[in-house]
C-alpha cells in the first residue's frame, strides 16, 4: 500500500465510521491491531476516481487530547501516517457534541472533509442541518450522508477525487 494515497476516518463510536468504510473499500479489508496496543484498526484499498487509496478506519475518539487507548491510537495515525484526507464522521443528531472535535482537527492543520452521517434519523426528530452553511462556516467540505443505505456516497466520492485534483493544484 506505499505510495498510495491515505484516507483516514475518524469520530466518535458508533456514528458509522466501519459502515463508511465498508461502503468505501468493499470486500478489500484488513484488520490488525495497532503496534504495541490491543487497539483493533481496520485499513483496506479503495479505488476512487480511477486513483487507488488507502483507507483508515481509526478507532473512536471525542478529542485530539486522548484520554483512552483508543484516542491515543487514533491521534497517532493521525500525527505520525499524516493521511491525504480526513474524514471526520459525525452523527447529524448530536452536532454540539461532535464539531469540537472537527475544530481540533482543522486547527491542527489537517485536510479535513466533515461526513454529516445519520441525516434519516436526524430528520426523523425533526432536525434539519443547513450542512452548505456548515460548511461555508468551517470552510470545509460538508457532505450529507445515509452510510447504512449508501445516501450520499456517490457525493463522497465525487468530493475525495475533487480533494485530491485540487491539492496537487496547490503544491
Amino acid at each position: 500500500m506505499k505510495n498510495m494515497k491515505k484516507i483516514a476516518i475518524v469520530g466518535s463510536p458508533n456514528v458509522g465510521k466501519s459502515v463508511l468504510f465498508g461502503n468505501l473499500t468493499g470486500r478489500y479489508v484488513i484488520v490488525s491491531n495497532y503496534p504495541g496496543t490491543t487497539v483493533e484498526v481496520t485499513r483496506g484499498v479503495a479505488k476512487i476516481g480511477g486513483e487507488e487509496f488507502e483507507i483508515t478506519d481509526t478507532p473512536g475518539m471525542y478529542s485530539l487530547l486522548p484520554i483512552t487507548e483508543e484516542e491515543s491510537v487514533a491521534r497517532r495515525i493521525l500525527i505520525q501516517e499524516k493521511p491525504d484526507i480526513v474524514l471526520h464522521v459525525i452523527d447529524a443528531k448530536n452536532l454540539e457534541r461532535m464539531l469540537p472535535l472537527t475544530l481540533q482537527i482543522i486547527e491542527a492543520g489537517m485536510p479535513t472533509m466533515l461526513v454529516l452521517n445519520m441525516l434519516d434519523e436526524a430528520a426523523a426528530a425533526g432536525i434539519e442541518v443547513d450542512s452548505a452553511l456548515l460548511g461555508k462556516e468551517l470552510g470545509i467540505s460538508v457532505i450529507r450522508t445515509v452510510c447504512t443505505d449508501g445516501t450520499g456516497m456517490e457525493e463522497l466520492r465525487k468530493r475525495i477525487t475533487a480533494y485530491g485534483t485540487a491539492s496537487e493544484n496547490r503544491v
